[in-house]
């Protein structure tokens, strides 16, 4: 019983991190924009290189480069309500358009209510709160929860979605049942949750505060640990969990940064880099981020190196074409799973050395004052805008090759015996008939499962509806279908062949009429007609496999 609870508990964790990455796949795009627009613009760097009159105020180059900045600010100033969309879209099984509606109109919902209270409470009067705890968030004055009131409304009203969105009300309120229930519930959750939040939320900052001193007074041996657990974490999905509230709660830290009091590690990271009154980057800050860069740029192409000269002479052209193109991708984007799941698959001692000097990597760079951030790469091209462009001055960067050389050395040469002593079937080394390939997350899951055997029956409770069945035949198949709506009352199909409709079937799945206009086909199933759409897709995407 207790494995079981584990197991569900592990499984809801992976789809967590998984859902956090889409809000956090838009931080490339708007660090780059971000990124090229400050630096660009920076009257320092302008006039240290003698470019005020090819890019400073006033010219062309330097307008269109202020509002690269601008739009890149934009994007990290409004992460909560893009992350309750995210993780709204992320974890909804079906209908997540829906889903995503429903998380930002909860989300204005809970930071209004918060509001409101606020302000009878008399606590947006100037010095009712202390410094840091209120916010404006989407232009509502409220509560500081950062990306945590993002996760809470994307989480909450991903639970609601998936447990109302076929919801059938009594007739007199069935226009509102199915999909159309979702926003309504999460309204009226999202008032009570906004009232809890307004109690609640000042302990629990208290507590993220508490956290982030800690962590802060940790030093050298916090970081280690920190980029340890980081890559550690990478196999079971849960890395993003993991470090997500060092880069954006007051777990990473805080920082007043032109007046304004930011918290979070990547947050203090891009104010910096957007204010021209910086004259270096805060190490505290970049000590969650600037260990990867040894890694990525310097660690594992020499162990993709190492890896190719173990190859027996007949395979290492194949082996060195796969490493040479994981290698590039590692230090050029910091996108590293072909290795890392390698080494997982043929050889998890390996991973785990690599976890250590990913720790030591860390504490590295905060030992020598390294203050180069990143969007969530490690690469050369964040090393290019955030450590090069900026300048040696604010960043340091310069420590990064002369330590990554000394990676290189340690890399290449303890993954070379490693590989040697244990004999390890590393890409190029596998026995007569076995392909040489890079393994992905796929493999290392499958083999977590016990081989090659199947992902479980879907349970009873989705088998397919017989009502979904008869409309599926009475449309003349699933092939048959090219598009499937619904407006208030009707099913609006449009069919490839309207000679495969047969009206007989769908009157007796429920329909009260059939309506045809060439090759469209309106089924009358009445006010319930959102949840019978979507058990229907349900069906149909059981039917494709």
């Amino acid at each position: 019983m207790a494995n079981a609870a584990s197991s569900r508990a592990f499984g809801v964790l992976q789809r967590v991190g998984r859902a956090f990455m889409l809000p956090i796949a838009l931080l490339p795009v708007a660090g780059l924009l971000l990124g090229i627009g400050s630096s660009l613009t920076n009257p320092s760097m302008l006039s240290a290189y003698g470019l005020e009159k090819f890019l400073g105020e006033g010219t062309l180059l330097g307008s269109i480069l202020t509002v690269l900045a601008g739009v890149g600010d934009i994007i990290f100033a409004n992460l909560p309500i893009l992350f309750a969309m995210g993780v709204a879209l992320g974890m909804a099984e079906q209908e997540k358009g829906t889903a995503t509606l429903s998380a930002a109109i909860a989300f204005f919902v809970m930071h209004k209510t918060i509001n409101i209270l606020l302000a009878l409470g008399g606590k947006l009067e100037e010095g009712a709160m202390l410094e840091g705890t209120l916010a404006n968030v989407v232009g509502i004055e409220s509560l500081q929860m950062g990306v945590f009131g993002g996760i809470i409304v994307g989480l909450g009203v991903a639970w609601l979605h998936n447990r109302f969105y076929k919801i059938r009300l009594p007739d007199i309120l069935s226009f509102f049942g199915g999909t159309r229930f979702i926003p309504i519930i999460s309204t009226l959750a999202y008032i009570v949750v906004g009232v809890i939040m307004y109690f609640l939320w000042p302990y629990i900052q208290q507590l993220i505060f508490s956290a982030g001193d800690l962590v802060l007074r940790s030093g050298y041996a916090g970081t280690l640990i920190y980029g340890f657990l980081e890559r550690l974490l990478i196999p079971f999905g849960l890395h993003h969990v993991f470090y997500l509230p060092f880069w954006q709660t007051g777990v990473g830290g805080s920082a007043i940064i032109d007046g304004t009091l930011i918290y979070g590690a990547q947050n203090i990271f891009f104010a910096e880099l957007a204010s021209p009154n910086t004259t270096a980057f805060s190490v505290s800050a970049t000590r969650f981020m600037s260990g990867k860069f040894p890694l990525m740029i310097f660690g594992l192409p020499a162990a993709a190196l190492a890896i190719y000269s173990c190859a027996r002479p007949e395979k290492k052209k194949a082996a060195g074409s796969l490493l040479l193109s994981a290698a590039l991708t590692a230090a050029l984007t910091g996108i590293t799973e072909p290795l890392e799941f390698t080494f997982l698959f043929v050889a998890p001692a390996l991973y785990l050395i690599h976890c250590v000097l990913a720790g030591a990597a860390y504490m590295l760079m905060h030992i020598l004052g390294v203050g180069v951030g990143m969007t969530f790469s490690g690469g050369l091209i964040d090393l290019f805008l955030f450590g090069i462009l900026p300048g040696q001055e604010k960043t340091n960067w310069l420590m990064i090759p002369l330590v990554g050389l000394g990676y290189v050395v340690v890399y290449f040469f303890l993954f070379r015996f490693m590989i040697r002593r244990f004999n390890y079937a590393t890409p190029g080394r596998e026995a007569e008939g076995v392909e040489t390939k890079l393994y992905r997350r796929a493999d290392y899951d499958r083999r977590r499962r016990g081989g090659d055997a199947p992902a479980a029956e879907p349970s009873p409770a989705r088998a397919a509806s017989s009502q979904s069945a008869l409309i599926l035949d009475g449309l003349g198949g699933r092939d048959n279908i090219a598009g499937l709506d619904c407006c208030a009352t009707r099913l609006r199909v449009t069919v490839l062949d309207p000679a495969l409709v047969d009206d007989g079937l769908l009157r007796e799945s429920g329909a009260a009429g059939v309506i045809r206009r060439g090759d469209g086909v309106q089924v009358v199933y009445g006010p319930q007609v959102a949840v019978i759409k979507s058990e229907l897709e349900e069906h149909m995407a059981r039917e494709g496999g």
